[in-house]
């Protein structure tokens, strides 16, 4: 009758789950369902409904969100946790854009994790994020602390995307809208193709893969590598989508790209079965001592850029994760100055650009100490070397 109420169908309404995921935000990603999740299930990583580090690894050590909570509150800390100046960046150029590495590699670190590499004639972009927050919130959440180099107009077309994990500050939503109508290819860890998939990828586009599990993109080949780390986008309860670094090959070249992990003896086997590496991109910002499992420190990662070419530092090492974001305790120029010394103590060849700045690893590294010109100094001062001194030289410590 007009009017009336429908009847209802306890047969077709929404289970609680169902019902939470109607009132889900999209930039919280969809749940795995289906074939899906059912691959996720059968990886050796999936354990006990989720996907699991294979050594117990503790987000946060027992008892530290107190005293976390006193360091950030800090005013001494809060002022060292930003730059002082406005940050510089190299905006690249149409003739930087267009051709080709003499070498047939060439990285830009275009800020935190996010890295153009140039290979073999393949055009490869880890973990894009153009956002000005890394939070499902663009009024709340760790904003960014430069522009971004180059606008996502003026990309050219990539050939990949290549994910490491579901953060907010690896995975971007609007920036991976914003990538779709380029044609790339995604490429991703195990569950988080339901989020690209939710977002508008097409799912003839997106390649999920375990670790030890490859893809081919043209001539170069991707490898999901392990990582020690976690997941997490929303209230979504377990570890539902891998994590992951990356081993990338082309006929010529081969690069390394960390995510987010904490130190593990695995990289040296990662090294003997991917390496070696012309470069590196190691993960060495926003490490804290009240989560040391999931995040390395500047002196981890060059271990780990050591591990990964059998023992004795090779290749070049781009330091990531740094710089973009103020996402831990530590002073905001701390871990490249930690990086650089730990490079130039062992000889490890180190690239340390403007964000937006192409390099080719092949070519000679200078070091240019640029961050100190916007960070407050250290209360003992810089340590001191040459403006402009190739990358492994020597250097003192002032005061």
């Amino acid at each position: 009758m007009p009017g009336s109420r429908p009847r209802s169908d306890s047969s077709s309404a929404p289970r609680p789950a169902e019902r939470f995921t109607l009132r889900r935000p999209a930039v919280f990603g969809a749940w795995p369902t289906g074939e899906r999740l059912a691959r996720m299930q059968r990886s050796p990583q999936f354990v006990d409904g989720q996907f699991r580090n294979p050594v117990p690894t503790r987000q946060m050590v027992r008892g530290g969100a107190l005293s976390m909570a006193r360091t950030q509150l800090s005013r001494e800390g809060r002022l060292r946790r930003a730059p002082v100046g406005r940050i510089p960046v190299h905006r690249p150029t149409a003739a930087d854009r267009g051709a080709p590495p003499a070498s047939g590699l060439r990285l830009t670190w275009l800020g935190h994790s996010s890295v153009l590499a140039e290979i073999d004639g393949h055009r490869v972009l880890f973990d894009p994020v153009w956002g000005e927050r890394c939070s499902p919130f663009t009024w709340a959440g760790p904003r960014r602390l430069h522009p971004v180099p180059l606008p996502l107009r003026d990309l050219d077309p990539v050939d990949a995307v290549v994910i490491s994990h579901d953060h907010y500050d690896h995975l971007d939503m609007p920036t991976i809208k914003a990538l779709i109508p380029t044609g790339t290819r995604f490429v991703v860890p195990l569950g988080i193709g339901a989020d690209l998939e939710l977002w508008g990828v097409p799912e003839d586009r997106i390649t999920e893969l375990d670790w030890h599990e490859s893809a081919a993109v043209g001539d170069v080949t991707l490898t999901a590598t392990p990582a020690q780390h976690f997941c997490g986008r929303g209230l979504r309860g377990p570890q539902h989508t891998l994590w992951a670094s990356w081993a990338v090959a082309g006929p010529a070249h081969r690069v390394f790209h960390s995510g987010d992990t904490g130190y593990f003896p695995g990289f040296a086997d990662i090294g003997a079965e991917h390496g070696p590496f012309d470069a590196t991109m190691i993960q060495i910002g926003a490490y804290s001592e009240f989560w040391p499992d999931i995040h390395m420190t500047p002196e981890e990662g060059l271990r780990a850029h050591t591990d990964l070419s059998g023992g004795t530092p090779s290749g070049t090492l781009l330091p990531i994760h740094w710089g973009t974001f103020n996402l831990a305790p530590h002073p905001w120029a701390e871990p490249v100055e930690r990086t650089v010394a730990a490079a130039r103590a062992t000889g490890a060849k180190l690239a340390a650009p403007l964000p937006g700045k192409p390099f080719e690893p092949a070519d000679e590294q200078i070091v240019d100490p640029w961050w100190r010109a916007v960070a407050l100094p250290p209360v003992h001062g810089w340590p001191s070397w040459a403006a402009g001194v190739a990358s492994g030289d020597a250097f003192e410590v002032v005061g």
